[in-house]
């Protein structure tokens, strides 16, 4: 085999090891952190991290997003953790199935012991409802929540309803008919859903029943669009216990979970702070 063959073979090789490599290196990384941040906390620590999301203008499309799969992972975590460990959940995700969501919050809300969920960047629809269910929610200073407002296919379920009550009965197809009676379940079980995650907090005296009642009427009533950012500043006018101390650690962890750049500009900085002189040559 001359030279130049050994070359080739090389790169052939490396090309399909390489990133099977890379990856268990990744992963191998974020588990020392996560064990690091649980052992400084003192908690169980839970990762819901989705990547490579497709935004669309109004409404999400997502490619990942909130499943069984997760629902069942997180269950099984919480059911080994004994009920009085706290735990972390670090979230982010732009939503996805309701009933994987409701079964994370439902669990969360049962344990005795304290639960945080941190939000570094967002956490949409069904992660807003998984974050209803903490004791505490932590957001980066410029991340956001969203509606919980139910969709029905790609369309609010609100919406649907808002149609029919506009035009006459008698030209709404049988279709629209079934999806406004659908839409109007989904939103009453969707706001009941949120009054339950709540009711801890009226018994703690955190929260007064007419508190809950409006922060699950606001949520779930679809008077934004779906992709409506909720600030920092909104969740606490809210009445939610909030707050911006988010842990480097959680930062850290997330640089673990890169986005994939298909079809997205590049981002590039040099992570160093700026100094006094380079301020002073501006």
């Amino acid at each position: 085999m001359d030279y130049f063959s050994l070359i080739f073979w090389i790169i052939i090789l490396l090309s399909i090891f390489y990133p099977a490599l890379h990856k268990r290196e990744v992963e191998l990384q974020r588990i020392k952190l996560i064990a690091r941040f649980q052992n400084k906390r003192k908690s169980r620590v839970i990762t819901l991290i989705h990547r490579q999301e497709s935004l669309s203008f109004f409404g999400i499309p997502f490619r990942k997003m909130i499943d069984i799969e997760d629902s069942e992972e997180i269950l099984r975590a919480i059911r080994i953790t004994p009920d009085d460990v706290p735990i972390d959940l670090i979230l982010h995700t732009p939503g996805g199935l309701v009933l994987a969501a409701e079964q994370i919050a439902r669990s969360l809300a049962k344990r005795k012991g304290k639960v945080t969920v941190f939000i570094p960047h967002y956490a949409m629809s069904g992660g807003t409802l998984i974050a209803l269910a903490a004791d505490e929610i932590v957001m980066d200073k410029n991340a956001v929540l969203g509606p919980i407002d139910p969709q029905i296919g790609t369309y609010p379920a609100v919406s649907i309803l808002n149609v029919v009550k506009k035009k006459d009965i008698n030209k709404v197809d049988d279709e629209t008919l079934i999806l406004a009676d659908v839409s109007e379940k989904a939103i009453r079980q969707v706001k009941e859903f949120a009054i339950e995650l709540l009711s801890d907090k009226v018994e703690e005296g955190v929260l007064s029943k007419e508190k809950v009642e409006e922060i699950a009427e606001e949520l779930s009533s679809g008077k934004w669009t779906h992709d409506y950012p909720l600030t920092y500043e909104r969740i606490k006018e809210l009445g939610l216990k909030v707050s911006t101390e988010m842990p480097q650690e959680v930062y850290a962890l997330m640089s673990l979970y890169p986005q994939s750049g298909i079809g997205r500009p590049s981002v590039q900085y040099i992570p160093l702070p700026i100094s006094p002189k380079q301020k002073e040559n501006k």
